[in-house]
């Protein structure tokens, strides 16, 4: 063997043995886009990208799209997989829905990851996608390691139910754009980057009013109905990532992390803040699923 190659072959060895000569880490997969069919027949849209043993599926909020979690993507995708949907009736999925429940979002969700074979899931729902992720895990059972609720759940909301949800809802039937977008301008921080309200808000706003006004009653119907069964099915497994506009709140349940100067957008408004703090917990879901 001549002297350069012998030295080369000795500075591997000796740093094989040290441990600094791992494995390279595997070529990022391209994201992929594709429809699943729901349970009910509804085509749902969604996209995965990125590689790795555990799967970050994100659900978003009311008439909201799968695109509202890119700067999660950009974040995650070299560590794991990340998946994203339309839940029907939203983005580019399918809108042959006649009411449109948190248990048929919750299929919508359980389509894609069948379609894909997802197994060792986190399922992340923003707002809505809360109640839909819950959903989601009832018959996707242990494949799914840990829910993370995002501004979703203990965050003091109180959900109008009886004659409140009609005094509620009934502005969104008579003028949905103009509400709508009056409604989402005020969960924002009093900081938040008015570029990115004014998107959100029009994003919001433009969505299809039917699907929205059933969604809504849907989802405050569950917070009554199915919300408490829910918590204790989860258990241990649920975690939460809350708003905290001023900074002044404070945890109101053990499994509430708060990200000081987000509001009700807490993954668009903070993205640094939340995704470490994401991390941290899919984190822990990983140490207790060894």
């Amino acid at each position: 063997m001549k002297a350069r190659h012998l030295s080369a072959f000795l500075v591997c060895a000796t740093m094989a043995l040290l441990g600094a000569c791992e494995k390279p880490a595997p070529p990022p997969v391209a994201p992929i886009t594709g429809f699943a069919t729901s349970a009910d027949g509804v085509p749902i849209k969604y996209e995965s990208a990125g590689n790795g043993e555990v799967v970050l599926v994100f659900v978003h909020c009311w008439t909201c799209n799968l695109g509202f979690w890119e700067a999660q993507v950009e974040y995650f995708a070299d560590r794991y997989q990340i998946v994203r949907l339309d839940l029907a009736g939203h983005g580019e999925s399918g809108q042959g829905r006649k009411t449109y429940t948190m248990a048929a979002f919750g299929a919508d969700v359980g389509a894609v990851v069948d379609k894909l074979g997802l197994n060792k899931i986190v399922l992340i729902g923003h707002s809505m996608g809360g109640p839909v992720a819950m959903e989601a895990k009832k018959p996707l059972g242990d494949r799914v390691i840990g829910v993370v609720g995002v501004d979703a759940f203990y965050t003091g909301f109180e959900p109008p139910i009886g004659s409140q949800l009609a005094e509620f809802v009934a502005p969104f039937e008579e003028n949905f754009a103009a509400t709508t977008d009056e409604f989402v301008r005020s969960m924002f921080a009093p900081t938040a980057d008015p570029v990115l309200v004014d998107r959100t808000a029009k994003t919001i706003a433009s969505g299809n009013k039917d699907v929205a006004i059933s969604a809504m009653k849907e989802v405050f119907a569950w917070y009554e109905r199915t919300a408490q069964n829910a918590f204790q099915r989860v258990g241990a497994k649920l975690r939460n990532i809350n708003a905290n506009p001023k900074g002044e709140n404070k945890p109101l349940h053990k499994s509430v992390v708060l990200i000081s100067g987000a509001g009700h957008f807490v993954a668009q408004e903070k993205p640094a803040e939340f995704n470490r703090a994401l991390e941290e917990i899919v984190n822990q879901f990983v140490r207790t699923n060894r």
